[in-house]
């Protein structure tokens, strides 16, 4: 991982940071009110987005992929499958632990961007490493805590880290696969290819994928153009403008925010206990930001 001065947001970026950050805020807590199956959440907010993207990539995505060569459309692809797995298995992970728990464990994906990057080569500076340890001691403490006060936390823990996992393994995938493709072409295609992939497990668990209530209907259209459209667009618009490190900083306040709007809106309230672990594990990833300091464009983490 390479090192950059750090590019502070001006009074216009800090707004449209701070709208963002609300706005995947509202992420884990609208589908923990949502009763839809989870797999449905994950394929109807893929295939709704895809199809409101679409319209704005009409006119150019034949051109854009033409250009493209094998392994670069295989990239795309591939990242719409990364974006699929990891929706499979941290939208499930809210059914079985808290809200908080999930936005946590969800939350270290930067640690596995690092481990990632360092298997394909990078150097990873010490800093970074400091960071991993810290937050992992965080990981543990948050798991023993929850799994005391109820055992299915563990599927939940479980499930919302390798969650974390596939997010990381997507951006890296991504960041190289859309250099030569609009925001619009590469976010229709990967949305649309993560419906397609999500799809025949949906059929493999027999997941209800209709007939829910207008509650439900109204939920999953909120997640979509709330902390997809809305929250991911302001962010990559913020990567332009702005160092990566500071808005991978910024998404990091996601937690409270996730922790806020669940206590507020549904009563979920964290227990005392789990507050050391919060704080290990947001105190590491802080760490492991800051240090890294990577000048490359970062995706919009796909929470």
């Amino acid at each position: 991982m390479t090192t950059s001065a750090v590019r502070l947001p001006g009074p216009r970026e800090t707004v449209v940071l701070g709208i963002a950050v609300a706005a995947v805020s509202t992420s884990a807590p609208i589908i923990a009110a949502c009763t839809a199956p989870a797999l449905a959440i994950a394929f109807w907010r893929c295939l709704i987005g895809g199809g409101v993207t679409a319209p704005f990539a009409a006119r150019r995505i034949t051109a854009e992929f033409r250009a493209l060569s094998r392994r670069q459309v295989w990239g795309v692809l591939i990242s719409g499958v990364l974006l699929a797995a990891h929706f499979a298995t941290w939208i499930p992970s809210i059914r079985y632990t808290s809200v908080a728990s999930a936005a946590a464990l969800v939350a270290t994906q930067p640690i596995w961007a690092a481990l990632i990057a360092r298997a394909q080569g990078a150097q990873v500076v010490r800093g970074v490493w400091a960071g991993i340890a810290i937050s992992l001691l965080g990981v543990i403490v948050l798991t023993g805590v929850d799994v005391s006060l109820d055992p299915r936390s563990l599927i939940g823990n479980g499930l919302a880290l390798v969650g974390g996992m596939f997010a990381a393994a997507y951006v890296t995938v991504a960041e190289r696969s859309r250099q030569s493709l609009s925001t619009a072409s590469f976010t229709t295609v990967c949305y649309l290819t993560s419906a397609v992939a999500l799809l025949p497990l949906c059929v493999a668990f027999g997941t209800q994928m209709v007939g829910f209530s207008a509650r439900d209907w109204l939920l999953i259209l909120a997640l979509t153009a709330i902390a997809q459209l809305l929250g991911h667009t302001l962010i990559n618009y913020a990567l332009q403008v702005t160092s990566a490190t500071v808005v991978s900083l910024a998404i990091l306040f996601e937690l409270p925010g996730a922790i806020l709007v669940a206590a507020v809106w549904l009563g979920q309230v964290p227990p005392v206990q789990i507050i050391p672990a919060l704080l290990l594990l947001a105190a590491g990833l802080i760490v492991v930001v800051r240090s890294a300091q990577s000048a490359q464009p970062m995706e919009s983490p796909p929470v």
